[in-house]
Order: structure tokens, then C-alpha cells, then sequence
């Protein structure tokens, strides 16, 4: 019982890494990310208010984005100490738990590759409907390759937001940080959008997703064109070459890392002007066009991605066990 209580975080965190890879989120079971998701609506009714001045629903949204912090981790932080002091094993499980939730792996692999498989069963317009279910952008008027390109986009960024950064957290934190986590990205994802609803009362939210993505998303640029070094599809060092060249061509400080280090692996050109809602908006090229996206690259991107994601569980796992080795 010692051993767990003493390592429990390095089996959290390496059970919930197996949990997320065999069964992913199964959409019948409860997930924090709804809940979060479901309160962040409530509490944005009760704050938001059309009326309010710029500075006004700057502190709103700062308030807003404390409570969600306060709440959740301190919720799970309690659940966790009571689940440990009835017994470690039910602790170590429900810790595990929390950090299966946190990752997204499985299910970032399913839905790209969803992507391919609807263009190869029904069409361009099958195509477009699956990414739309994962990317931002207008869909309605992609080309083929345009939809492929898409997917792969949504892998490279998601490998930060979805994989790494929830590893990185947890490797600090426990299932506690990786909570931490999810909290912040999840708000980012409802209200940090710079249009006229949620300019000030989102920015705390963008803001802070900023800062908590920096250290990860270089992390995972980095090791994006580290792994590609070790795959024969992949050119590790065009990776670390247009990572150094593109990871800031994107209006976000971190959402080019990973973006640039997988499209020099691949050899693609990504980003480029995107319609959103009706309206163009002009972004950065992303990479080299060595040669057009194929049917296989959405399969390719995941596989840099896993291999990214368990290089990641290692260092990140070894780094605690040697701090923690070295600090008792």
C-alpha cells in the first residue's frame, strides 16, 4: 500500500494513458468536460450581461474563469483525498479515471480518421459534414484535399491541447492538474473568441490558455520532429527545420508549434486564409508544399501523434520518478 500511495500519480497517469488508448470517451458515459461545458453556460447567464462596459465584462470573465478553476480542481481535489483515505486502491482507480478523461487520443485518431473514411464511402459532402464535426472553419466548399488537409491540421493542434499539455499537467499535479487543465481549455474553447459577444469577457480565458499551453505546445513541436526522425514517412529533419521557421505564424502564441513541426514531417503545406462563418480570414502558411495531402496522411499525423504522446509518457514519467527519488 505504501508503493501506491508513494507512486500513485505515475500509475494514474500510465493507467489513464491505456484507458484513453483502448476505449477513448464513450459517449454514454458522464464526462467532466460536459459538465465543465454545462456550467460554464450557467454561470455565463448569470454574469454576462449585453449592457456591461468593456472593463466590466473583462472582470466578469475573469470571475467566471476563477469559480470554473476553484471549483473543479477543488472539487476533484476532494474527491481524491476522500477516495485515498477510504482506501488507496479506490484512490489509485478513480485517479486513473480522471486521467483517462483528461486525454484525448483515442478519440482525436477516431474522428480524423472518420474524416477519410466518410470521403471514401460517400463523397466529398460526406467528407466535409465528418470535419466539420472536428475543425472551426466553414466546410461547405472544401475541395477533397482541403478536407483531408483539415483533419491533419486538427491532429497536429490537438496533439498539444488534447494529448501532451493534459501529460504535462498531470505529470505535475496528478489527476488534479490534468483537471486544472481541461478547466482552462475547456473555457478557452466556449468563450475565447475575439468577436464583439466575447472579446472582453472572454479574454481572462484566452488569455490563460496562452499561458498554460506555452511550455506544452513546444514540448510537442519539439518531439513531433523528434519521433519523425524514427519513422520512414516521416522527415524528421525538415520538421525541426520548418518548426524553427513557422511555429509563430499563427495569431495564437502555441497553436503553430505543433502545426509547423507536422507539416515539415509530412512534407505539406497547412494553414493559409480559412472562411469562418461566412467571413475570410487571412492566416500564415504553415510548411512547404513538397508534395499534395493523400488519403493516407489523417492515419499518418495520428501515428506521429501516439508515438509523440508515448515518448512523452515516458520523459515526463521519468522526470518525476527521478525528482521524486532524489527529494525523499
Amino acid at each position: 500500500m505504501k508503493i501506491i500511495l508513494d507512486y500513485h500519480i505515475l500509475f494514474s497517469i500510465g493507467i489513464g494513458f491505456c484507458i484513453d488508448a483502448i476505449i477513448g470517451d464513450p459517449r454514454w458515459m458522464p464526462h467532466p468536460v460536459r459538465g465543465m461545458g454545462w456550467c460554464i453556460s450557467k454561470l455565463e447567464k448569470r454574469l454576462r450581461r449585453e449592457s456591461d462596459s468593456s472593463q466590466k465584462a473583462f472582470w466578469k470573465g475573469g470571475l467566471l474563469w476563477l469559480v470554473m478553476v476553484l471549483l473543479w480542481t477543488g472539487g476533484s481535489g476532494l474527491l481524491l483525498w476522500i477516495s485515498y483515505r477510504v482506501h488507496p486502491v479506490l484512490g489509485l482507480l478513480l485517479e486513473s479515471i480522471l486521467c483517462a478523461f483528461c486525454l484525448a487520443a483515442k478519440d482525436l485518431k477516431v474522428e480524423s480518421e472518420y474524416v477519410e473514411a466518410e470521403l471514401s464511402r460517400g463523397g466529398i459532402e460526406a467528407g466535409r459534414q465528418a470535419v466539420g464535426r472536428i475543425v472551426g472553419r466553414d466546410t461547405a466548399e472544401l475541395t477533397e484535399a482541403e478536407v483531408r488537409l483539415a483533419a491533419v491540421e486538427t491532429v497536429a493542434e490537438n496533439a498539444s491541447d488534447g494529448v501532451i499539455a493534459p501529460l504535462f499537467y498531470m505529470a505535475l499535479f496528478g489527476g488534479i492538474g490534468g483537471i486544472l487543465y481541461k478547466t482552462v481549455n475547456t473555457m478557452d474553447s466556449m468563450l475565447g473568441y475575439r468577436n464583439e459577444k466575447y472579446e472582453y469577457f472572454g479574454k481572462m480565458a484566452a488569455r490563460m490558455d496562452d499561458v498554460f499551453n506555452y511550455i506544452p505546445s513546444r514540448i510537442t513541436g519539439v518531439m513531433i520532429a523528434f519521433v519523425s526522425l524514427f519513422l520512414s514517412f516521416a522527415d524528421g529533419n525538415a520538421a525541426f527545420h520548418i518548426w524553427k521557421r513557422d511555429r509563430r505564424n499563427h495569431k495564437s502564441p502555441n497553436s503553430a508549434q505543433s502545426e509547423s513541426a507536422m507539416a515539415g514531417a509530412l512534407g505539406l503545406l497547412m494553414g493559409g486564409p480559412h472562411t469562418y462563418f461566412g467571413k475570410l480570414v487571412e492566416k500564415p502558411t504553415i510548411g512547404d508544399r513538397i508534395r499534395e495531402v493523400e488519403p493516407g496522411d489523417i492515419q499518418k499525423a495520428n501515428t506521429i501523434m501516439y508515438a509523440c504522446s508515448i515518448v512523452c509518457l515516458l520523459l515526463f514519467g521519468l522526470l518525476r520518478l527521478f525528482l521524486q527519488i532524489l527529494l525523499t
